[in-house]
């Protein structure tokens, strides 16, 4: 085993593990590599819409999956995705597992990346054998190697060659719910609306729980494709396979309000795993993981990809758009009188000023609306603060009442397991809040600079009738949030009291008072930090999403400028020096615009195809 640290990373990351999205990738792919080296042939003024074009092409080929396993302490999750891996990677146990995230991707070699909160230096394993890297593993994500997560571990990237991995899947492993902390549910939470779709795992033994059917309905109001899963049906007969599933179907009609017809994959985990391992393709089929492994790629190829690329197919047939109307430009320049030219383009220089102007009060008004997001933060940490002073004290008196003599590592502990899951708690609230607010504030902000940006263009097509296509927006508006997975470290823990020689010679009902009163001063202190910390991650969220904000709309009035005013004036500088290639040059506008018009018709016709599939799954 070979275990490196930051400095020493290997090769084989996930920067450069290469995926298909699906094997039908070809078309789209192709057209887009045709349409960057098309617009590439152009030369000098066209290389930003190369370059998106070939970002687009980047994540097409790129397109990741994200699915996540959710479900309670010792349900299988770990086991489920040994099986849908192929053999015993990740690390079981009869304990629960720590807090700890887990995301398994496609990569060449077995290898894994372990990231921690305190600024160690991430530390990379390259192995050989599945148990090498389970053994690894077991070090950072059991309760047995790394107890209440002692060692500040944040994150785990697992890479491992699989055909199911290699067609762009994701997998991640959560937390348990209902087994240690409320903080892990709470964490597992916050981290749903970053992924496409989920596996809910429940048993037959014991059937599915309140607790679960809890977190299913909070579950379905951040992940937007659920599929079911009752494991370990190995250990039953028909008869009770067949009421176990009546019944589980019964709680997700009844108490979830799902529809009548939900998926339910019936497996077992454990056949799956020793089926591959065994090379057994009959029990590979006898354990349901076959069927529920088809189900997936089908859905990531009928629906996510089909999703995907009509979504990049209609950003490239923009960039396409705005190529042609910019070659349009300038052969309208070249071929008008020149004094035409001037006149047209004096026109369009004073719509330009004008836009300028507009957008300087823009941003103004977006100073003003960001100190006014920035006041809301301010009195939305200071309500924060009232509650979690509210909440804690609370805490701290009802534990020293319920036990009498109560001290201070009682209190210590009660606070140690509230504070994690109540802050966590918080943290999707505030994310929820300050996304929508955010999103409410700068959405006039994005219509008006549509329209600023749009009239620009508008004023070129109409001045040298040329014809004229509206981009969809730009969606500069969304919120910046923390990277992927980031746990917060919430401070819970209190400083010694010491009794001191005046509180021994006091009686006991004044010490418990004065032991009351330094406690509460001390809860005082960790609600200070921890709703500091929160207030500073969503201070340092508003400001990115402004300050992207302000620099998209910006550049997309940089580049509408430059494709407007840019073409026809550098057309105008050739027709002043007489150039004797005006004529040759008209002749290859010519030819690169009827280019432009075939791709953009077979962007169009991807578009609609994937439209079309996508339809037709659904319905």
């Amino acid at each position: 085993m070979n275990i490196t640290s930051r400095e020493q990373q290997p090769t084989n990351s996930v920067d450069n593990a290469k995926s298909a999205v699906n094997p039908d990738v070809t078309g789209l792919s192709g057209i887009l590599s045709n349409a960057a080296a098309c617009i590439n042939a152009l030369g000098n003024g066209y290389e930003s819409i190369a370059g998106k074009l070939t970002q687009l092409q980047d994540r097409l080929t790129h397109g990741r999956f994200h699915l996540a396993v959710l479900g309670q302490f010792k349900r299988g999750k770990s086991t489920l995705l040994n099986a849908l891996l192929g053999e015993e990677v990740l690390p079981t146990s009869v304990v629960p597992l720590t807090a700890i995230p887990t995301f398994i991707r496609n990569g060449e070699r077995l290898s894994a990346r372990v990231q921690f909160q305190n600024g160690q230096d991430q530390q990379w394993a390259q192995v050989e054998t599945s148990d090498q890297l389970r053994e690894f593993l077991t070090e950072y994500v059991t309760e047995e190697g790394n107890p209440n997560n002692e060692r500040e571990v944040t994150q785990v990237e697992v890479f491992y060659p699989s055909p199911l991995l290699n067609q762009g899947v994701v997998l991640i492993d959560t937390p348990g719910i209902g087994s240690t902390f409320r903080h892990n549910t709470e964490a597992t939470l916050n981290f749903l609306p970053q992924c496409d779709a989920a596996l809910f795992l429940v048993s037959a033994d014991p059937p599915i729980t309140e607790v679960e059917v809890k977190f299913l309905r909070q579950v379905r109001s951040k992940v937007s494709r659920l599929f079911f899963i009752l494991n370990k049906v190995d250990y039953l007969d028909n008869r009770d396979r067949r009421a176990a599933l009546n019944f589980l179907r019964t709680v997700l009609t009844e108490q979830a309000n799902l529809p009548a017809d939900a998926s339910i994959f019936c497996v077992s985990a454990r056949q799956g795993v020793a089926s591959q391992v065994e090379g057994n393709d009959a029990l590979w089929e006898t354990s349901g993981m076959a069927e529920l492994e088809r189900h997936l790629v089908k859905f990531l190829v009928d629906e996510k990809a089909a999703a995907l690329r009509e979504a990049l197919g209609r950003k490239a047939a923009d960039a396409l758009a705005e190529a042609a109307m910019r070659l349009r430009l300038a052969l309208r320049s070249l071929e008008m009188p020149l004094h035409d030219l001037q006149q047209r383009l004096a026109k369009l220089e004073t719509k330009i000023r004008e836009a300028r102007r507009q957008r300087e009060t823009t941003g103004d008004m977006l100073a003003g609306d960001r100190r006014r997001m920035h006041e809301f933060l301010e009195q939305t940490s200071e309500q924060l603060r009232e509650k979690a002073s509210e909440y804690l004290r609370g805490i701290v008196q009802e534990t020293l009442a319920r036990n009498g003599q109560a001290g201070e590592d009682e209190v210590k502990n009660a606070l140690a397991e509230a504070i994690p899951g109540y802050f966590e708690h918080q943290v999707g609230q505030t994310t929820e809040l300050f996304t929508k607010r955010t999103a409410e504030t700068l959405k006039p902000h994005q219509q008006r600079a549509d329209e600023l940006i749009e009239s620009v263009r508008k004023t070129a097509a109409e001045l040298f009738n040329v014809p004229y296509h509206a981009p969809d927006s730009a969606r500069a508006f969304e919120m910046v949030h923390r990277p992927y997975w980031v746990k917060h470290k919430w401070a819970s823990s209190l400083i010694p009291i010491p009794s001191g020689l005046v509180d021994r010679s006091l009686p006991a009902s004044i010490q418990r008072k004065r032991i009351r009163k330094r406690l509460l001063e001390q809860v005082d202190n960790l609600v200070v930090a921890n709703v500091e910390n929160l207030r500073w991650a969503t201070f340092q969220s508003i400001d990115q999403t402004f300050s992207q904000f302000a620099s998209t709309l910006d550049r997309r009035l940089a580049e509408t400028v430059d494709a407007t005013h840019g073409a026809i004036h550098a057309a105008m500088e050739r027709r002043q020096s007489h150039s004797d290639a005006i004529a040759s040059e008209v002749a290859q506008i010519g030819t690169a615009t009827m280019e432009l018009e075939q791709l953009r018709a077979d962007l169009n016709s991807a578009i609609a195809g994937s439209r079309a599939g996508d339809t037709h799954e659904r319905a």
